[in-house]
């Protein structure tokens, strides 16, 4: 259930149906959880839904009917019944930051002593694990029924403290032993449902919880945050031009967890009221903590094309071993786009960006840390340069764009000596652009390091770097031409360029550019 009307923010169900937003139905996710087990965690990044869909379950449990109206809950396919209603305990950590392992104890607590006012219960004592313990069969005692309870970004006081690795850990240890609590109580609970960013390593926060169903990659639930297409064309289809629905697929949609891909639901509802295409979900958290740890175990971008890894890179968490591919597919920078399970390998899954949105906008960043200064006027040029098919003009950017990079980065900054810099510069200049691109391009007769696809023109990159002695033997254009590359594009009809760079790591600029072009009806290559 997510609302059209702004503010966008809006995480109230009772607000969406009183107030006759337009809505899209998730209470068939609903009916399916509660219908065939009892503890559940789901993981998805910011600002897909995660509190809202907490807020519907948290009216269901307490019987509000009159709000699931023409929904599929009140169906008799649901199987729900609204005349038994609970007592539903819900824990909100999606608001304020918790900054000390005193604050989080307090604020456990007041969340205690507020429920054991609103039940009349005796006060608990001990750490709020303990009063947990105390307090759940009492509540159950008194409204002679079991208990639900609903914990919202239950991470993110640990996320919020991550650059400091003592303090999450204390956090971690409060928090572990305040779910822990949770798995003796069996008997009095009916339901337990938790979300967050990040799923913790089993030996870390779930340790003593380790009977939730983790529902994050499940097929079966891919789609229970988020806009599917048919949710698209079906609530906001009037609102649609036919001319903007293949750009708003491709800027906007794309998250899967091995199931039915979804349209982010910030983005759409933005988009909805403004009109205009820009990163609003990315500008919401500009992911610094992402970019500082890249900076000191840096990847080639363009190796976020295609990632290929298995669950246990998805599925876990370690703050003291931190891998930076499950950072980014948890906090939806990285999504699943193809997908294998058998006997052998388990699940396998081939990792990339998943829209234009994140591709730009995360290449932008890394294009910055990249050159250390800001790339943004280099960008609005080489757009320009490439729409015009300006080839002195690229040769003349990309040379002086290397020329201006401070000697005094390279001085203080390791990331320089990395395999594959130079050409990672090419690649996330084009990348932020939001053109179509492929990294490491398969043809008949090998790779293409880089292949960018405008509405006018494709263009062919082939990278070397000069040897250690200096001397020219890396011919990128002879391979180009001897393995043919240029052929895959031949019945796209359009001009093709092929461009061989090579790069010195003395100077730390571009050393030899060839540009040949060769047409669809024109099948020699013609140097330019």
């Amino acid at each position: 259930m997510v609302s059209l009307n702004l503010p966008i923010g809006i995480q109230s169900f009772t607000e969406i149906r009183t107030r006759n937003y337009r809505y899209v139905d998730k209470t068939h996710f609903l009916s399916a959880l509660v219908n065939s087990g009892k503890y559940y965690f789901l993981s998805r990044p910011r600002r897909f839904g995660k509190s809202l869909f907490i807020d519907t379950l948290y009216c269901a449990f307490s019987g509000r009917k009159e709000l699931f109206h023409n929904l599929y809950l009140v169906t008799s396919q649901s199987g729900w019944d609204f005349s038994k209603t609970y007592p539903v305990l819900r824990v909100d950590f999606s608001a304020g930051i918790v900054d000390s392992p005193e604050e989080l104890v307090k604020r456990l607590d007041r969340l205690l002593t507020q429920w054991e006012t609103e039940y009349s219960t005796k006060g608990t004592q001990g750490s709020p694990g303990e009063r947990l313990l105390e307090l759940i069969p009492q509540i159950a005692e008194k409204t002679c029924t079991q208990v639900v309870i609903l914990i919202d970004e239950y991470d993110k006081p640990i996320l919020d403290n991550i650059n400091n690795p003592v303090l999450a850990a204390q956090l971690q240890d409060i928090l572990k032993g305040f779910y822990a609590a949770i798995k003796p109580l069996d008997q009095y609970l009916r339901f337990v449902f938790l979300t967050g960013v990040s799923k913790f390593a089993k030996t870390g926060i779930f340790s003593g919880l380790n009977n939730l169903l983790d529902i994050t990659i499940d097929t079966r639930y891919s789609a229970i945050c988020g806009y599917t297409e048919e949710d698209l064309s079906r609530v906001f289809g009037d609102m649609f031009t036919s001319e903007s629905i293949d750009d708003i697929k491709s800027w906007y949609n794309g998250y899967s967890w091995t199931g039915e891909s979804v349209y982010n639901p910030f983005d759409i509802l933005l988009y909805l009221d403004r009109g205009i295409f820009r990163p609003y979900w990315f500008e919401t958290g500009t992911p610094s903590f992402l970019i500082k740890l890249w900076k000191t175990n840096p990847r080639v971008p363009a190796e976020y094309e295609r990632m290929v890894t298995g669950e246990e890179s998805l599925g876990s968490f370690d703050p003291e071993h931190i891998r930076m591919e499950t950072l980014l597919f948890q906090s939806g920078y990285l999504t699943i786009k193809e997908w294998s399970a058998d006997p052998v390998q388990g699940l396998v899954c081939v990792l990339g960006f998943p829209n234009i949105e994140v591709r730009t906008a995360l290449n932008t960043l890394f294009s910055e840390v990249l050159c250390g200064i800001n790339t943004s006027p280099n960008r609005s040029r080489l757009y320009g340069l490439l729409e015009s098919a300006d080839i002195s003009g690229l040769r003349e950017l990309f040379h002086s764009f290397f020329a201006s990079i401070p000697y005094d980065w390279y001085r203080k900054n390791q990331i320089s000596k990395f395999e594959g810099y130079y050409a990672s510069i090419f690649y996330t200049y084009f990348a932020s652009l939001g053109y179509d691109l492929i990294a490491e391009d398969i043809t008949s007769q090998g790779r293409i390091d880089l292949t960018v696809r405008t509405k006018k023109a494709v263009w062919i990159f082939e990278f070397k770097v000069l040897s250690s002695d200096g001397r020219d033997t890396k011919k990128p254009m002879e391979q180009i031409l001897k393995k043919d590359y240029s052929r895959k594009y031949m019945a796209n009809n359009l001009p093709i360029f092929l461009i061989g760079i090579i790069f010195d790591p003395e100077t730390r600029n571009i050393t030899g550019w060839e540009i040949k072009r060769r047409d669809g009806a024109c099948p020699e290559e013609l140097s330019v």
